[in-house]
């Protein structure tokens, strides 16, 4: 693990010293370029949720089987890690605006390649070529806008950007469901969104400006920085963070999205387009559970201390080991209690992850690690293991079938799961506590050597 900052350094990286930040310009044409921005990153996650939407009638098409949705979503989970710290390396080095164009444009022609497949070979390569490019637009995007906007203005641009991109995600969702009831629908659906993909990259050259000043990516965006094992490994000494690598292997949801549409489909009956618009219910539910589990965890901090967010992440994981107990292993039918309970579901499903794990991890660690902190956590360790997992669901389910899949891989790991936090309540509030004293008193040293040099200039 690196040093802990000294006062002087800690100046010029967290923006106390006024003289070492360069200040942002005033970037012309900001709105059109925010918009743009958010444009490319809805269709790049697009292209990779329309094989997720669509698999039914892909498997049909093609004759596949299901465990060919899991080698998809695995191609997609290794080339997040693979990738993204590739793509945001060239933006650093030959212009984000550049690579933006190709990544997120020009790639797009990869997706529609993919609609003319004929098999399951011819598939993979292309949609496997395919997803290279769709990881680029989140951290290159991420570090447009911290050069684009002030300090005071970048919450506000990022929670466009985030707002924009949920709402065409709960809107999309079903009518990318509407071309199954088109013959050869997929494929139609493949030349869309690569055409679209290819007008996005149009829009970024448009109103994308690339900013004078430039901050490199990978110091923005913690899952596209180049990953540091020396720092990984010496995090790993740390109580908190080596029990958050361990519990993050037991959170397996990532897994269900990808197999969201196909359950319904294979085990209650319903079309695929019915079953994506399911889909774009619970997105919906996950939406507004978001917001609810950054207030949520504040307020347990606030009510019950360090202890507060362990005993709402408990609540958590038992909630959602029971909520898709009931939502999988009970068939609702094809009526108004399957929209209402997958809605419910999906009011449970986000608020772990804002209230508890984020705030968690950065309140044990020194500031300098903390993206490395999260780059292991959630980008290798939960990156590799969901990869490695979906491959295994999707080879199990064609055997075992998705409902019992569903009881042993998502309900079961989350019940374990609840029990196995509640040794964070011997090893968090303490390894908080020393991290606080560490940072206050950096702060104070800071502070100390401010007023020093105060006096000296007087």
């Amino acid at each position: 693990m690196r040093k802990p900052l000294d006062a002087t350094q800690a100046q010029a990286t967290y923006g106390t010293n006024t003289a070492a930040v360069p200040r942002v310009e005033k970037v012309k044409g900001r709105g059109g370029g925010l918009v743009a921005l958010a444009f490319a990153s809805i269709v790049d996650g697009f292209e990779g949720g329309l094989v997720n939407t669509l698999f039914p009638v892909i498997r049909d098409s093609l004759g596949l089987q299901t465990s060919a949705l899991g080698i998809l979503t695995a191609m997609s989970r290794f080339a997040r890690m693979l990738f993204g710290p590739i793509w945001a390396g060239l933006a650093d080095r030959f212009g984000r605006k550049k690579i933006l164009f190709i990544a997120t444009g020009l790639w797009g022609l990869w997706t529609i390649a993919a609609g003319f497949a004929q098999d399951s070979i011819q598939l993979f390569i292309l949609y496997g070529i395919g997803v290279i490019g769709t990881v680029a637009s989140e951290p290159i995007a991420n570090g447009l806008i911290v050069d684009m906007y002030g300090r005071k203005e970048r919450g506000k641009a990022f929670g466009i950007l985030r707002t924009i991109a949920t709402l065409a995600s709960v809107v999309a969702t079903p009518l990318i469901g509407q071309f199954a009831n088109v013959e050869d629908g997929w494929r139609y659906g493949m030349f869309a969104m690569g055409g679209i993909s290819v007008l996005s990259g149009i829009l970024i050259l448009l109103f994308v400006h690339e900013p004078r000043l430039h901050t490199p990516v990978g110091a923005i965006d913690p899952e596209a920085m180049k990953f540091n094992f020396r720092d990984a490994v010496g995090l790993l000494k740390n109580r908190t963070i080596l029990f958050m690598a361990i519990q993050v292997m037991l959170t397996t949801s990532l897994v269900l999205f990808a197999f969201f549409v196909v359950f319904w489909v294979d085990e209650r009956g319903w079309t695929t387009a019915d079953a994506a618009l399911l889909l774009g219910v619970f997105t919906l539910g996950a939406v507004i559970s978001g917001l609810i589990g950054g207030f949520l965890g504040d307020w347990f901090d606030r009510r019950f201390g360090p202890r507060g967010r362990v005993m709402m992440m408990q609540g958590y994981l038992a909630a959602y080991a029971v909520g898709t107990l009931l939502l999988f292993q009970i068939d609702w039918g094809h009526g108004i209690a399957a929209y209402v309970a997958v809605f419910v579901m999906g009011l449970i499903s986000s608020i772990g992850h804002p209230g508890a794990v984020l705030p968690i991890v950065g309140s044990v660690v020194h500031k300098s690690v903390v993206a490395t902190a999260y780059a292991l956590i959630f980008s290798f360790v939960q990156g590799l293991f969901a990869a490695l997992l979906s491959l295994a669901f999707g080879f199990l389910a064609d055997s075992l079938g998705l409902q019992t899949l569903m009881f042993w891989i998502i309900s079961v790991p989350y019940a374990i799961n609840a029990v196995l936090w509640t040794i964070m309540y011997r090893i968090y509030p303490p390894d908080a506590a020393r991290q606080r004293a560490l940072d206050e008193a950096e702060a104070e040293a800071l502070a100390a050597e401010q007023a020093q040099e105060h006096e000296s200039k007087a």
